[in-house]
């Protein structure tokens, strides 16, 4: 029988109200998100629940209600014997995926992400980086056309590599608007530019790294019980040490998404859970790894509906 993988989401998938109705429903969730609440001396979960959006929508905010929401599917899922033999989260989701597999513990994991979000906004000022999605060209020309932008003072990089044909880049205001042009040039479908805040997964995030080892270097990071995939090298990482670097290297690397979507495919994985709000990494993985079995964990009744389909699968 094929094997199981939990994906944990990343920023982009927030709502307000999302995991309302497990909140309400169960008293354990409640308690997780006023823990959450406790840890960052604000209330979260009254920015998860009732807004308002464009707060929500702050990066530093974004980073722990996702963590915080997903934790919480997983956790019920779990409680209901639900089991995965991976995890992987894309970009702020690996953190989730670290807290499943034992490495981070919820609190802590929840107040590494607010630190996270909040140097990865102070890193750049606003208004000097963004990001863009290029639909339509292959990693490596796309790579040689941001080497070459770059080499002319105006700094881009591959940031997400997300499924066939969809690939973020990222960097100065002015190095994302060349790429972009000379992307086209070269025969990209379309660009899209992104509302973020800032130029995430690009070298200008080195300062945010430097000063996130040191936030991790003051939290209990364990091995992991269950191997994730990491986001800087696509590979299985399991070792504290490793761990560590890795959530270091990720700010300012590409997350290599298809890459990792195909490691946990040669590692027999051919069903994925997507654990949290929304439904990106699901229409992702259906383009990478085509006739996989994918659902998402997003509400109360996927969560019973989902965890009897996989209870029914594992006898």
């Amino acid at each position: 029988m094929g094997k199981t993988a939990f994906v944990f989401p990343g920023q982009g998938s927030q709502s307000v109200g999302m995991g309302g109705d497990i909140i309400k429903a169960y008293p354990e969730a409640r308690e997780m998100v006023e823990k959450a609440d406790q840890r960052l001396g604000f209330s979260l979960s009254d920015l998860i629940l009732n807004g308002p959006e464009e707060k929500l929508q702050l990066t530093e905010n974004t980073q722990p209600a996702l963590l915080a929401i997903s934790a919480v599917f997983f956790r019920l899922l779990s409680k209901k014997g639900i089991k995965a033999d991976f995890f992987a989260g894309h970009s702020l989701g690996e953190y989730s995926a670290l807290y499943a597999a034992g490495v981070l513990k919820f609190e802590d994991a929840v107040f590494a992400v607010r630190k996270r979000g909040l140097l990865m906004e102070a890193a750049v000022p606003a208004g000097q980086g963004t990001m863009a999605a290029v639909l339509g060209v292959d990693p490596n020309p796309l790579k040689d056309i941001c080497e070459k932008v770059t080499a002319t003072g105006a700094s881009v990089q591959l940031a997400n590599l997300n499924c066939p044909g969809q690939i973020v880049i990222s960097g100065t205001v002015k190095g994302v608007a060349d790429a972009s042009k000379l992307a086209e040039e070269a025969g990209a479908r379309r660009v899209v530019p992104l509302a973020v805040s800032g130029p995430f997964h690009s070298s200008l995030m080195k300062p945010a790294a430097e000063q996130l080892k040191n936030v991790l270097d003051n939290l209990p990071v364990q091995n992991a019980e269950v191997p994730v995939i990491a986001n800087s090298t696509a590979e299985v990482e399991e070792t504290a040490g490793e761990i560590r670097s890795h959530l270091i290297e990720q700010l300012y690397s590409p997350v290599r998404w298809v890459e990792s979507i195909e490691t946990l495919g040669q590692l027999g994985v051919d069903t994925y859970v997507e654990v949290g709000p929304g439904r990106v990494l699901s229409g992702l993985i259906k383009k990478i790894q085509r006739g996989a079995t994918i659902v998402q964990v997003n509400n109360l009744e996927t969560l019973n509906t989902v965890a009897e389909k996989l209870k029914e699968r594992a006898v």
